[in-house]
């Protein structure tokens, strides 16, 4: 499982992360919404280490890993996998060289066992016969099952999904969504997904938490989300402009607040 406590971050002298606090049970499909800029993606570092916190704790399986050496570290991180906004796969690299990149880099498996599970993870993520192609070969709904396909190759325990449908149409959306949640049955992971996509967010989620600045402002199931009557989390998931979440002004003018002649 994973506690955080009291975390803080900020970036020169700009606070984003301002203590939160948070429990992530072992197997439970988490997802983290909030608006852009609030700290869901630097909170998704913190968790693998990628950044360290101004202060606080990150207690994972009962390590807290801002204590520990960058050797520990490395030791921990191997328990996670990535979906990358982007995908991230790198474009010199076919398919199933990217998939197996973390089992060459930290095994000693042959290249031929790190081949077959490469393209059993291409197969569980519904892309056999594609393991030779390269990057610019795929379509962005591929690229993402790609990355995931790399995600779990290592079996990790957690999943972390940063905005894993954005820019994919609403039927490939869909296929992702249902990826998500088969492989959180099929694989006993947890899964961590931030996103903005409330759609997404409620058909993969047991829970989901609102991060607002820089605290945790709500945390319920998709069914109590649909129903609060907290009126940032309304304004958030309504999508509407009006409400206590003021947009961010351009051009000196407050968008919230403009009236056309």
């Amino acid at each position: 499982m994973i506690e955080i406590k009291g975390l803080t971050k900020s970036f020169e002298d700009k606070p984003v992360l301002q203590g939160v606090d948070l429990t992530i049970g072992t197997g439970e499909s988490i997802v983290i919404i909030g608006r852009s800029g609030c700290g869901k993606s630097v909170l998704l570092k913190l968790l693998i280490g990628l950044l360290t916190p101004d202060s606080g704790q990150i207690i994972i399986d009962g390590s807290d890993i801002t204590s520990l050496k960058e050797s520990e570290l490395y030791k921990v991180r191997h328990k996670f996998g990535v979906l990358f906004q982007g995908a991230a796969l790198f474009d010199s690299m076919t398919v199933r060289e990217n998939v197996s990149l973390g089992l060459t880099e930290h095994t000693d498996l042959s290249p031929d066992r790190i081949a077959e599970i490469s393209d059993e993870k291409l197969r569980q993520v519904g892309l056999p016969d594609i393991q030779d192609l390269k990057p610019a070969e795929l379509s962005g709904g591929m690229k993402k099952r790609v990355g995931l396909a790399r995600a779990i190759a290592m079996n990790p325990q957690y999943v972390l999904y940063d905005e894993p449908t954005t820019g994919l149409d609403p039927i490939m959306a869909d296929i992702i969504n249902e990826l998500v949640i088969r492989l959180n049955d099929e694989l006993d992971v947890t899964t961590i997904a931030v996103t903005h996509d409330m759609v997404s967010a409620y058909k993969v989620a047991d829970r989901i938490v609102m991060l607002h600045r820089g605290v945790i402002l709500f945390d319920g199931t998709p069914e109590e989300v649909k129903n609060t009557d907290n009126e940032v989390v309304r304004q958030f998931i309504e999508g509407r402009a009006e409400g206590p979440i003021k947009p961010v002004p351009i051009g000196g003018v407050s968008l919230g607040n403009h009236r056309s002649g």
